[in-house]
């Protein structure tokens, strides 16, 4: 091979000429501070609430959009700010909390920097409405990059006159919008949420007096909510929970050598959890300490087995002229004198406050098994068994708190009885009738790999999930008894928790349980096949034409052809997806092959199938992926959930001779399913959600509440 030799590159030795060092425009430099300052929602957050706790406020308003990216407002009942200031509100460094570099030694509000406002005016919309008692009217002004601006173009930037409550109300919008990087940064509104409830919880702990509320936009219900008379201890109660609450102890520490004092909330050995939980204020300001926080684990570790951890709320009250608070710029860290005298002392208090209730423990016992001989029983004659505790104070143990739990004994539905109205839930001819089966379903297994998918969107539903857990509630269905179906009609039934008795509502745990199987299996359901193959346009043309006389609705109103071509393109058009993901299979000619398995032991409801078809069409997003895999598991979980059944009629009536033989077998199906299917696996793997708290379970009976009325007849 032959060529031409190319000359070497001369400019490539020459050596660069040097750059040169220009001048920020202000413009960058604010934006560049503002990202330090406000690296997520949660951080504006904590500068608005410690400016109107600064202002003396007695009641905090939190609302919430979007995990604070769209919106965040913080409402409250403080001083309000004078009309003259707010030209300057958003300058940078203009603040009411210091005169001076010296004052900083005897600081003792929240903020003293004077950059909060200003710097979210350089990425957000910032709206501010206030009023002082002096006050005839509020007075609103809108900001951005730190100046006043005007509502709406071509009207004046000046404050505007408005009617409103003393107080001062920031609204941020759009958070991030000037910054496109950053906020693409944030992928779940859940887990912002989340963190916001963290950092309100935190101060309401702290902020005795002053109550708070947090809500989401759109909600009529808070997420949060503390009054203002609260203790410190109900607080940690209604943030915590309280199996928190209940195992606090009060630990208290001063030397006036270091110049500090300390009051804290610490959970005693009966309480552990995998991750300590650590609420730390120092000169009352929300920060953290890696060297505090390894201290106390290290004084946990000799009473708590291993892998537990503590919940501590530690408030420490140092000399200000020892503490240097300008060291961060969220200030969430501080230093101060004399750290590890100060950590030793508090560290040696918890030890003592721990050692002095160290006389008794709580352990969680495994119930006998059924036909298991006890160790020892009582005798006819002789006392209950009493119980010992470390003291060495033998107890006697109430009858009011033992429980039965033997699910072999009588039934409390065969207690109920059937009125002639026919409008009562129970039957008295339930306990006749023929005993709940199984189906007669066959299962083949087919020979495929599990797969793994790591789709973000399937990640952030889960962990979505996750973040709504209601601790209380999933306990009660992890220990939980079943006693029977109560109301066929109205899906409810009865559920034994510890020495209560709870309603529950299984239509609506069912639909929590198979949207959050629908998540767990993604990719790897089954799936039951349909010999022959269904009609996929009979089968949405019945549900349309089915749902065109519920509306009562003409031709010209609800075009049945045109809907039921739409929905089946749509269908068709994705059915590869959705056979790879949910094994719901149509075929190429538009016919219905299989649907998505998602439990054995339980078939979904046949007659449920047309309409669910129809409701994929416009009930399912399919333009976004996590709006579309949501949408879906919500609709499939909607189809599955057992039908309202009527009530069973009378053995021997008229309406018992009349009753379908398909109905009989299906009532036996779903009350086997109920039983041996949907509450075992509740049991299992249901994450109780806050949801279903509010709307699923009821408590109908406490065995102490039962005996205090029976000691009074």
């Amino acid at each position: 091979m032959s060529g031409t030799k190319r000359k070497a590159n001369t400019d490539a030795d020459e050596p660069a000429p040097p750059r040169r060092i220009r001048a920020l425009d202000i413009d960058v430099v604010n934006k560049i501070a503002a990202g330090e300052i406000i690296v997520a929602p949660v951080h504006a957050l904590k500068e608005l609430l410690e400016n109107a706790i600064d202002a003396g406020s007695t009641a905090v308003e939190v609302l919430v959009k979007d995990g604070g990216l769209k919106l965040l407002q913080i409402t409250d009942n403080g001083s309000g700010i004078q009309k003259d200031d707010l030209a300057i509100l958003c300058e940078r460094h203009t603040t009411s909390k210091i005169a001076a570099f010296e004052d900083l030694i005897a600081i003792s509000t929240y903020g003293f920097r004077g950059e909060a406002l200003a710097s979210i005016s350089h990425i957000a919309h910032l709206t501010v409405t206030t009023k002082t008692k002096d006050s005839a009217l509020a007075w609103r002004a809108q900001y951005l990059d730190g100046k006043l601006v005007p509502s709406k173009p071509g009207q004046p930037a000046e404050p505007k006159g408005v009617a409103g409550r003393p107080g001062t109300q920031i609204a941020v919008e759009d958070l991030f919008f000037s910054i496109p990087t950053r906020r693409r940064a944030f992928r779940s509104y859940a887990d912002e949420f989340n963190k916001i409830i963290d950092m309100v919880g935190r101060y309401a702990i702290h902020s005795t007096g002053v109550g708070f509320t947090c809500k989401k936009a759109g909600e009529s219900s808070t997420s949060l909510s503390i009054p203002a008379a609260a203790s410190a201890i109900d607080r940690v109660r209604q943030i915590y929970g309280a199996g928190v609450a209940n195992e606090l102890v009060e630990v208290s520490a001063a030397d006036e050598r270091w110049g500090f004092r300390a009051n804290a909330l610490v959970t005693n050995a009966n309480y552990h959890i995998k991750k300590t939980t650590m609420v730390l204020f120092i000169n009352h300001r929300a920060v953290e300490s890696s060297n505090i926080k390894k201290a106390v684990e290290q004084v946990f570790s000799a009473f708590l087995p291993k892998g537990g951890h503590p919940f501590v709320y530690l408030s420490l009250d140092i000399d200000p002229a020892r503490v240097d608070v300008n060291v961060h710029p969220t200030k969430k860290e501080v230093h101060f004198l004399n750290e590890d005298e100060i950590i030793q002392d508090i560290c040696n208090e918890i030890t003592e406050a721990l050692t002095a209730v160290d006389t008794s423990r709580t352990f969680k016992t495994q119930t006998l098994i059924p036909g298991a001989q006890p160790v020892h029983s009582a005798k006819d004659g002789e006392s209950p068994v009493d119980t010992v505790l470390a003291g060495a104070k033998r107890v006697r143990r109430n009858s009011n708190d033992l429980v039965r739990t033997d699910t072999s004994e009588r039934k409390i539905t065969s207690m109920f009885t059937r009125t002639e109205s026919g409008e009562a839930s129970g039957s008295a001819g339930r306990a006749d009738e023929p005993m709940a089966v199984p189906e007669p379903v066959e299962y083949e297994t087919v020979d495929r790999e599990h797969i793994s998918y790591s789709l973000s969107s399937i990640k952030e539903l889960r962990a979505e999930v996750r973040n709504n857990i209601h601790n209380e509630l999933t306990e009660i269905f992890t220990a939980h008894t079943f006693v029977g179906i109560v109301d066929e009609q109205r899906r409810l039934a009865a559920i034994q928790g510890g020495v209560k008795l709870f309603l529950v509502d299984y239509g609506h745990t069912c639909f929590e349980y198979f949207y959050q199987l629908g998540l767990t299996d993604f990719g790897n359901m089954g799936a039951i096949r349909f010999s022959p193959p269904l009609d996929l346009k009979e089968l949405l043309t019945l549900a349309a034409e089915e749902e065109k006389r519920l509306l009562n609705a003409g031709d010209g109103e609800f075009d049945t052809v045109t809907i039921v071509a739409r929905i089946m393109d749509q269908l068709i058009e994705k059915r590869q997806m959705l056979q790879e993901y949910f094994s719901f299979e149509i075929s190429p000619a538009a016919e219905l092959v299989s649907i998505p398995l998602l439990v054995k032991g339980y078939t979904p409801p046949m007659g449920k199938l047309p309409r669910f078809l129809l409701r994929l069409g416009p009930h399912v997003d399919w333009e976004s992926e996590r709006a579309c895999f949501e949408t879906f598991l919500r609709e499939l979980a909607t189809f599955y959930v057992p039908e309202q059944l009527p009530p069973a009629p009378v053995p021997g009536s008229q309406e018992a001779e009349e009753l379908h033989p398909e109905l009989r077998k299906r009532r036996q199906h779903v009350r086997w399913a109920v039983e041996h299917v949907f509450f075992p696996a509740f049991k299992a793997r249901l994450v109780a959600t806050r949801s279903l708290m509010d709307g699923g379970i009821l408590e109908v009976a406490s065995l102490k509440g039962l005996y205090r009325v029976f000691e009074r007849c």
